[in-house]
């Protein structure tokens, strides 16, 4: 097995990193440390921005469990970035409540607005937008979520409009992982 203090020679992940990982892992018995795998995932993407397959490796092997196992959490949630993202990264709802109170009609606006289509990132680096599933805010439809932690609701053209409008104004007010100071 590998020490600790060899990883953090070895890794690519930076030694805050890993002690932030060694801070999850600590939160459960030492033959159960895989269920660490979305805390430690989330942790390379608030440092990173993304999480790349050789993060993946990294976690996996941290975390004494196999590559795809970490691979299939990474791929399972929308939450995670497999890929760089913009700065602000809009997950649109289209499930059925949303899509009844237009949230098709909200994508679409958005795609219109930045020129962009669903999965793509505006040349200017910020703005990414994704089709959703399910935000858990059905009342409230059309929902979106901004870099996976500003649940916005009742989202109309006008609403869109204005979010764009408010996030590029505090563009340059926000670090590097997309989110806003």
């Amino acid at each position: 097995m590998i020490s600790d203090a060899t990883k953090a020679r070895t890794s690519p992940l930076s030694a805050a990193t890993l002690a932030r990982f060694s801070k999850e892992v600590a939160k459960y018995p030492a033959e159960q440390k895989q269920s660490a795998v979305m805390a430690c995932l989330s942790i390379v993407q608030q440092e990173q921005g993304w999480v790349s397959s050789e993060a993946e490796a990294e976690i996996a092997a941290y975390l004494g469990m196999p590559a795809m196992a970490v691979h299939e959490v990474t791929t399972f949630y929308n939450m995670y970035n497999q890929r760089p993202v913009g700065k602000f990264k809009l997950n649109v709802c289209t499930n059925l409540p949303c899509q009844l109170r237009d949230g098709q009609k909200a994508l679409n606006h958005l795609a219109a607005k930045l020129g962009i289509s669903k999965g793509e990132t505006t040349a200017d680096g910020l703005f990414t937008l994704q089709e959703s599933e399910c935000l858990g805010a059905c009342a409230d439809a059309p929902v979106m979520l901004v870099n996976d932690r500003t649940m916005c609701s009742f989202m109309s053209g006008d609403k869109l409009d204005q979010l764009i409008d408010g996030l590029k104004g505090v563009a340059g007010g926000s670090d590097s992982k997309g989110v806003v100071a």
